[in-house]
């Protein structure tokens, strides 16, 4: 393993379940003054006032930059300006404070553990980050990307204010330490992933459908395509279960179902997004489908494949050989 010993990837990665990315190296944070808390302006928003003229010109993009909508298991939006080679100590905590702000607390220790892992203890992976557009602009945005993470918000608050306009990514495989691709393949129970709990609610959620319905969302052929140019893209054929042969009790089932699975993220974003798929009554135009075949680890009917698709949205979770997962949602 490059650049690190068995010790102390190790002890990096016990820094990591604890919720404290201490090792630059590995994981591109700092640990060292914290954000001024006096401070009315959202975190996002200190972190861009902390920027100088060099620094913008580096990491800073136009509103409406091409780059906003892309998505990619693996992608740094700006490759030559990573977290430890741009920003200063204070602002790579500030940045670290931002990443856990947009997770709840009860998943932060094991998303910060997943960035870490998934750098595979090297430098050149550290996360890069990234503005679109100005504190003018009401969709002003701040950006993390890397490996197997994708994350956005809106640089004016920290609260929250949902996931719809462009694409977010969660992706992870556990692998060995000694081994950094022994789990390239995961086990179906998915050990040690920390993502896995979304499939549990989804396949809890299949159980509850009557036979004919599971019949309908169980799709032999291949998932979407795994391109940027085609991954979230919302023009598809209708294949899979229509949400418009769900009750309307199935219909609330989906919609909480949802709302678990993104409980992993800030109180504020879930309930935007989920307010934003009640109130646009997206899910009347979804589809919703599972993947046999390769795509069923272990045969077992417990689908770690599956898509929630329609015009306005795409919720795609790719369990085979290891998850990736790729939200979009149409502002």
């Amino acid at each position: 393993m490059a650049n690190t010993n068995r010790r102390e990837w190790l002890k990096a990665a016990s820094a990591a379940s604890a919720g404290l990315l201490s090792a630059t190296t590995l994981s591109g944070f700092s640990n060292s003054a914290a954000a001024d808390q006096t401070s009315s302006d959202s975190l996002p928003m200190q972190l861009y006032k902390s920027l100088t003229d060099l620094q913008r010109q580096k990491v800073c993009l136009p509103i409406d930059h091409p780059k906003r909508q892309y998505v990619s298991n693996w992608w740094y939006i700006h490759p030559d300006y990573r977290i430890p080679n741009t920003f200063t100590a204070d602002q790579q905590q500030l940045i670290k404070q931002i990443f856990d702000s947009m997770h709840s607390e009860a998943h932060q220790d094991a998303v910060n553990k997943q960035v870490l892992i998934d750098q595979y203890g090297e430098e050149k992976n550290a996360p890069a980050a990234a503005f679109f557009g100005t504190p003018e602009d009401a969709n002003f945005e701040f950006l993390f990307t890397g490996h197997h993470v994708t994350r956005r918000c809106n640089a004016h608050t920290d609260k929250g204010s949902g996931f719809g306009g462009a694409p977010i990514f969660y992706g992870h495989y556990p692998h060995a330490v000694a081994e950094m691709r022994d789990n390239f393949r995961e086990a179906k129970d998915h050990p040690g992933n920390p993502y896995w709990y979304q499939g549990k609610l989804f396949n809890k959620f299949v159980k509850a459908l009557d036979s004919n319905q599971q019949a309908k969302g169980l799709v032999v052929e291949e998932p979407r395509s795994e391109s940027p140019e085609a991954v979230v893209t919302k023009n598809f054929v209708p294949r899979g279960l229509s949400c418009n042969d769900l009750s309307g009790d199935q219909q609330k089932l989906l919609i909480e179902t949802m709302r678990g699975m993104l409980s992993m993220f800030r109180e504020g974003d879930v309930n935007a997004t989920i307010a934003s798929i009640e109130n646009s009554k997206i899910v009347d135009s979804l589809h919703i489908s599972w993947f046999t075949g390769k795509y069923d680890i272990g045969s077992d009917q417990v689908w770690d494949t599956w898509q929630i698709e329609g015009p306005d949205m795409v919720w795609y979770f790719r369990g085979y050989p290891h998850i990736h997962c790729y939200f979009h949602l149409k502002s």
